[in-house]
């Protein structure tokens, strides 16, 4: 192993280089969201004197610890929370030559329904794109009450800020460690995909990047503001205080984990449907991206005027809800039950449980259950969003099943990120998960 050097507008870095791959890891691309940056758009990162140790992974974002029952699920999500010196506004860049030009960059979202994540989870490690000739860059960014609520007059989407943030220390420093700023890829899978799609509506990232890929993800799970605010104020109900910026920063962030933890475990929900009768979040996931702010000025299911340029390739798995929650957690219901439970966020539950077989013998009320989440969840607003977007646009379907879980959520990460996505190329990479055909702009 040797020590490679590069400098960034912050001040100089020193990583390892190991096998043809350069490694600079916990690169602060935003300072530390503490004290009256807290609630806070991300602010430049303090330059630092000398040269700065990047061969290790920095702090990650607050956030609840994984649940028990899904602790298999560690390689996707990452080593949790991890406090250390508070810079958790930080990313990673594998490279093959800092020393050289021009390298295509891929920009990774990482996932894990907009509360828990990282971007050091080892199934992210770039050392496979960096022998393939490019560089790949995986970024944290502020996670649940931290990244998603709606203060009184206060901005909201920080947690997409941040991403915008870190999008901009790619446009301004990629190319000391080779890449190309104006070839840049910004990809992500499940709450990261919706985070990538929901960019490409974003003013504030238009010219950050030229393609996007979609994985498990698309751009309706957010709430409009005035839904935001009711969380918020629901929030701030359990927590005892008022939903002001200064009111929460006098709470330490394990106080508003316990808090969004008891809002989302304990009845009463706040009602976050719409005007129709739909919860984006499925009362699984409460904090979502808002629509009505300068981040997302457009209601969900407007076409893009901000991505008319950018490619598109966009996916799901066969059978997403196969994890996470699915056949298993729902193996005791009856038709009833599955009724009632898709009923609590959806307003037709009953004719979608029976175009998936509710009433068919051959078909369980668990896998129907299961079936009608996967297509109300990923597969139709992907179609929908994959439709509307107004660059070229490609779909995919991941059919490959696993003994254990089938084509289930997130099966297609470490596929994508060892042996589809590396190949830099979208037609192929489409071909390769499923169905590969190219979806006609919207008319």
């Amino acid at each position: 192993m040797t020590v490679r050097t590069v400098s960034t507008e912050a001040g100089r870095l020193s990583g390892d280089h190991t096998d043809g791959v350069a490694r600079f890891l916990g690169i602060p691309y935003a300072a530390a969201p503490a004290g009256e940056r807290r609630f806070a758009p991300p602010a430049p990162a303090e330059r630092w004197a000398g040269t700065r140790n990047a061969t290790g992974y920095g702090a990650t974002a607050p956030q609840p610890p994984l649940h028990p029952a899904h602790a298999n699920l560690a390689p996707l999500i990452g080593p949790g929370w991890v406090a250390g010196d508070g810079e958790y506004l930080n990313l990673n860049v594998w490279t093959p030559d800092p020393g050289t030009s021009g390298l295509p960059v891929m920009v990774y979202v990482h996932g894990g329904g907009f509360v828990i994540g990282s971007g050091a989870a080892p199934a992210f490690d770039g050392t496979s794109f960096a022998r393939d000739g490019v560089v790949l860059v995986t970024v944290n960014y502020r996670l649940g009450a931290e990244g998603f609520l709606a203060l009184s007059g206060e901005i909201t989407n920080i947690g997409l800020r941040d991403q915008i943030a870190a999008l901009r220390w790619v446009r301004d420093n990629i190319a000391g460690f080779g890449g190309n700023p104006d070839n840049v890829t910004v990809f992500g899978e499940s709450a990261g995909g919706s985070s990538v799609a929901f960019l490409l509506h974003s003013p504030l990232a238009a010219g950050l990047f030229q393609r996007a890929i979609v994985q498990s993800g698309h751009d309706e799970m957010a709430r409009r503001l005035e839904l935001t605010e009711e969380l918020t104020k629901a929030l701030a109900a359990r927590l005892g205080t008022s939903a002001t910026t200064d009111a929460f920063r006098e709470f330490s962030a394990p106080d508003l984990l316990r808090a969004q933890a008891a809002l989302l475990r304990n009845d009463p929900h706040p009602d976050l449907r719409d005007d129709n009768g739909f919860d984006p979040g499925h009362r699984r996931a409460l904090f979502l991206p808002t629509t009505g702010d300068d981040v997302l000025p457009d209601p969900v299911g407007v076409p893009s005027t901000y991505s008319r340029g950018v490619d598109l390739l966009i996916g799901t798995t066969l059978e997403e809800v196969n994890l996470g929650f699915g056949a298993d957690e729902f193996a005791a219901f009856d038709a009833h039950d599955a009724v009632a439970e898709l009923a609590a966020t959806y307003p037709d539950a009953e004719a979608l449980l029976e175009r998936h077989g509710l009433h068919d013998p051959a078909v369980t009320p668990a896998h129907a259950l299961t079936a009608a989440y996967t297509d109300l969840m990923f597969r139709s607003p992907s179609r929908r969003t994959a439709r509307r977007h107004p660059g070229p646009t490609y779909v995919y379907e991941f059919a490959w099943r696993s003994p254990l879980h089938g084509a289930a959520h997130g099966l297609d990460v470490p596929h994508g990120m060892g042996i589809v996505l590396r190949r830099r190329d979208v037609t192929r990479a489409a071909g390769g998960c499923g169905s590969g055909r190219q979806v006609p702009e919207r008319a």
